[in-house]
């Protein structure tokens, strides 16, 4: 995996305006919410983190980061937007697609009710004076917003490596003030994820 998974908020799915598509809109990312990644670390994206990626990066809407997709920016079948809130998503998916057809109605129940994104942190910072030490991404790449089943927190190794980055690009004397209890955590994080990968 080359790149991380988030989790947004809740998806809302209405009929579109003209009575024709299936209107679905909600936060794919929110602005400035700490989360905790498994314990190794916390994260918060930051506003105007995705400024650059929106009309630049090709974002496609799936469903569980995976398969054909539903709607795309490419296309103008999806809209991203950012506000104060975080990174909005609106697209109107066509009810003549069979996979549109299968996927509403569990949308409207509420068994596939979460929005996710898939990203590369482009610029980010570490602050080491918190434990666990806590991630800011700054600037993000776009791969997919998703509506999914359960929200992950895939690709965490990579923020872990971003981490040991960080640190070994330190100064010795900041290096040695690093909190070890984190460092410890995530050098077990990354060898759990490894032994893991490796299976």
């Amino acid at each position: 995996m080359k790149h991380e998974t988030r989790m947004g908020q809740a998806v809302e799915v209405r009929e579109g305006d003209d009575g024709e598509g299936i209107r679905v809109t909600g936060y794919a990312a929110v602005f400035n919410q700490e989360t905790d990644i498994c314990g190794f670390f916390r994260e918060r994206i930051l506003p105007g983190a995705f400024s650059d990626a929106i009309g630049k990066d090709d974002v496609v809407f799936l469903v569980n980061h995976h398969g054909l997709p539903l709607a795309r920016t490419r296309s103008g079948t999806l809209k991203l937007s950012e506000d104060d809130h975080g990174l909005k998503i609106e697209t109107e998916l066509d009810p003549n697609d069979p996979d549109v057809q299968a996927l509403i109605p569990k949308m409207q129940r509420g068994d596939l009710d979460k929005m996710s994104f898939a990203f590369s942190a482009v610029k980010e910072t570490w602050d080491e004076t918190v434990d666990p030490p806590m991630r800011s991404v700054e600037k993000a790449e776009l791969y997919d917003v998703s509506v999914v089943t359960n929200p992950a927190y895939e690709g965490t190794e990579i923020g872990l490596r971003s981490l040991q980055t960080h640190r070994e690009n330190l100064s010795p004397q900041r290096k040695s003030s690093a909190v070890s209890v984190s460092k410890r955590r995530m050098q077990l994080g990354l060898v759990q994820m490894e032994q893991a990968n490796s299976k």
